[in-house]
């Protein structure tokens, strides 16, 4: 049988809207996924701690407070710093065009801005997680 995807969705900051986060938790879980949330307001320490004790596979951060560019890389550090660093990361919420490459730079595997089908989340997640 194969192995259930694990994934914690993440809200990081003081960024209080989570609809989306919600919405892509319910996909993930109904492709079958193990779906970790983490609730509001949440450090990138408490979000990387979540990750190690679930054993979780990926996290995916949702963020629409502009804070990006400062909260997704101290992840990306801690799970460095925490052996964690193959677990895979991916964005969900307001990022500018300009944001993009940089956020993959840093260790970002996959991006989606409003709009994106969550079917596409979820491929993505079975296309890289899955052997």
């Amino acid at each position: 049988m194969a192995e259930t995807i694990r994934v914690v969705v993440a809200k990081v900051g003081l960024d209080g809207h989570d609809r989306g986060a919600k919405i892509i938790a319910r996909a993930l879980r109904d492709a079958g996924m193990e779906v970790i949330y983490t609730g509001l307001h949440q450090t990138p320490e408490q979000v990387v701690e979540a990750t190690i004790q679930e054993d979780a596979q990926a996290i995916g951060v949702s963020i629409l407070s502009g804070a990006h560019m400062t909260l997704v890389p101290k992840i990306i550090e801690l799970l460095k710093e925490n052996d964690a660093d193959d677990v895979l990361v991916f964005v969900g919420g307001t990022i500018p065009k300009s944001d993009i490459p940089k956020l993959k730079e840093m260790g970002v595997g996959e991006i989606f801005t409003p709009g994106t089908p969550t079917k596409k989340a979820v491929e993505y997640l079975r296309q890289e997680l899955v052997s």
